[in-house]
């Protein structure tokens, strides 16, 4: 078992907790894509990710009024998984020369960091559903649909377009 784990007796305790880690996973993905949108260079991309900031501040604000809601005090615990992400996506995204190459490894670190919070707010709506609170789930899948819908464009662009380019 993890360290946490003495805390966590219930799926409520786990709700908090992985509620907990989506917001500190939220707010590095805000501090972290300004430096994507500086590195992309195609013009869609770049725009996609300057969208995606903007969604995100607003994923951290629904998780703030799900804590609310949920009677929790807005906390973050540290979250490895996401670290590792973006560590990853940054020391890759710097030794990339190629502009095109460049903008395809952009993509797939964007669509690592996607698919790790669809996993956590698919898991958070499952549980705060069977914890009664369909009112956290309805914000939360909120938040889901936009990662999902970003993961959908980042796909599009790649291989319409970046990926070829990169090839």
């Amino acid at each position: 078992m993890g360290f946490f784990s003495k805390d966590i007796k219930t799926l409520d305790d786990l709700f908090v907790h992985t509620l907990r880690d989506i917001y500190y996973a939220e707010k590095q993905i805000v501090g972290a894509l300004p430096k994507m949108i500086e590195k992309a260079t195609a013009p869609e991309l770049k725009a996609g990710f300057e969208k995606h900031l903007r969604e995100t501040e607003g994923h951290v604000q629904r998780v703030e009024k799900v804590f609310d809601m949920h009677g929790v005090e807005a906390e973050e615990v540290d979250c490895p998984a996401i670290d590792g992400i973006l560590e990853e996506a940054d020391e890759v995204s710097g030794e990339v020369e190629d502009k095109n190459v460049l903008d395809a490894a952009l993509i797939a670190s964007a669509q690592a960091v996607e698919h790790y919070e669809m996993t956590r707010y698919g898991t958070l709506i499952a549980w705060a559903k069977q914890l009664g609170r369909e009112d956290c789930a309805s914000v939360l899948a909120q938040n889901l649909r936009e990662e999902e819908a970003t993961d959908k464009k980042l796909t599009d662009l790649a291989e319409s377009r970046v990926n070829r380019e990169a090839a």
